[in-house]
């Protein structure tokens, strides 16, 4: 059971990769785009939370995807110190776009799934997933 799951970990990863690599995207900078799509704006500071990184992280991952016309920074209203995040109009198309290829792959990998399978299938992962986050150490450092 292990090697399928190794293997299937293998395969939905090199697919992830090659979608993302074919936007211009890594898998942080996807992450930190999918962020600001479930809630804009965020401060720097609320998506090194978020994402599990060093701020210092969180701003290499912005300034990269600032500069390839994904995010825009603007100094948040309040509070001096703080800048808050969106996306620009490009980060949104983008965002579109994997939220709709996730739907559409969702759709062809669990075609012909019943129902009550796959909702013990999600309870199984649920359950195995917790698990591994708990003998997983996080880490606060990846690349950008």
């Amino acid at each position: 059971m292990l090697g399928r799951l190794f293997e299937l970990t293998v395969v939905l990863g090199e697919s992830m990769a090659h979608g993302l690599a074919e936007r211009g995207l890594t898998r942080a900078r996807a992450e930190l785009i999918w962020r600001l799509h479930e809630r804009e704006p965020l401060t720097q500071r609320e998506l090194a939370d978020a994402l599990g990184v060093t701020p210092r992280n969180v701003t290499a991952l912005l300034d990269a995807l600032q500069a390839g016309g994904f995010v825009d920074r603007a100094p948040h209203p309040t509070d001096r110190r703080a800048t808050f995040v969106t996306l620009s109009e490009r980060g949104r198309t983008v965002a579109a776009g994997l939220h709709a290829d996730q739907r559409a792959f969702a759709t062809l990998l669990f075609e012909g799934v019943a129902a009550p399978e796959l909702a013990r299938f999600d309870a199984a992962l649920e359950r195995i997933v917790a698990r591994l986050h708990e003998l997983t150490p996080a880490t606060a450092e990846e690349p950008c």
